[in-house]
């Protein structure tokens, strides 16, 4: 009779997987920060969520979904490696009052980040100044609460209204952001504003390009404020 030293290829299978474990469970045991390191990492790479809480010109008006502020932001950085969960709670027509009032709904749980843009339709109607800046510091309150981080990004009135509306509504912006602590992205229309060749015909909502222009503009301004999220993640 001829003996066979032979082995089945899952008799293989199996000591190799033995083995595998015993050697990552020796290396947990000599290494103690070694699962930590990997949770970390997981941790890191985990995408941000984040909502765009604003009014048409982040909800796209005119624009389709993929052209508007929320999906060119987030191309854009995806194609820093950078990974985002984005939500488009932009409303057309909405005001800074507005959104306080369906922020609970806008902003659901789990949300790590919310880019507020809002008060243009305030500005354009001529609100009271101190009625949008009780609506932005009601929307920032809450979300504090909740411990979600904030970009707020800031709207300057037409002129029409006269240097008085202007000013006390221009410094609505920078106040709140100094009073809570949060960034803050002067003008949310920076390069775009009253340039017939980046706006709609109606002169007010960007087109693609000029969706384009604010994207590129304020997009150091989101990688630093995504940057520090991911930082207090971790």
């Amino acid at each position: 009779m001829v003996r066979s030293y032979g082995t089945s290829l899952s008799e293989v299978e199996g000591v190799a997987r033995r083995f595998v474990h015993m050697l990552v469970l020796g290396l947990a045991l000599l290494v103690p920060g070694a699962a930590l390191a990997q949770t970390t990492a997981a941790r890191e790479n985990k995408p941000v969520k984040m909502v765009v809480l604003g009014d048409s010109l982040s909800a796209g008006l005119g624009l389709s979904a993929s052209a508007a502020f929320p999906g060119r932001l987030q191309k854009a950085l995806e194609s820093k490696g950078i990974a985002v969960d984005m939500i488009n709670a932009g409303v057309s027509g909405d005001t800074s009052s507005g959104g306080r009032d369906r922020l609970d709904w806008s902003v659901p749980q789990g949300t790590d980040a919310v880019i507020v843009e809002l008060g243009a339709n305030d500005a354009l109607r001529g609100t009271d100044p101190k009625i949008t800046r009780s609506a932005l510091s009601d929307i920032l309150t809450r979300l504090k609460a909740r411990k979600i981080a904030v970009l707020l990004c800031g709207m300057v009135a037409p002129p029409n209204y006269g240097a008085d509306y202007s000013a006390r509504f221009n410094a609505i912006y920078p106040d709140i952001a100094r009073e809570f602590g949060v960034p803050l992205y002067p003008f949310f229309l920076e390069g775009v504003a009253a340039d017939a060749r980046l706006n709609q015909a109606d002169g007010l909502h960007p087109t693609a390009e000029g969706i384009d222009v604010i994207v590129k503009n304020i997009l150091p301004t989101v990688e630093a404020f995504l940057g520090a999220v991911s930082g207090q993640r971790s």
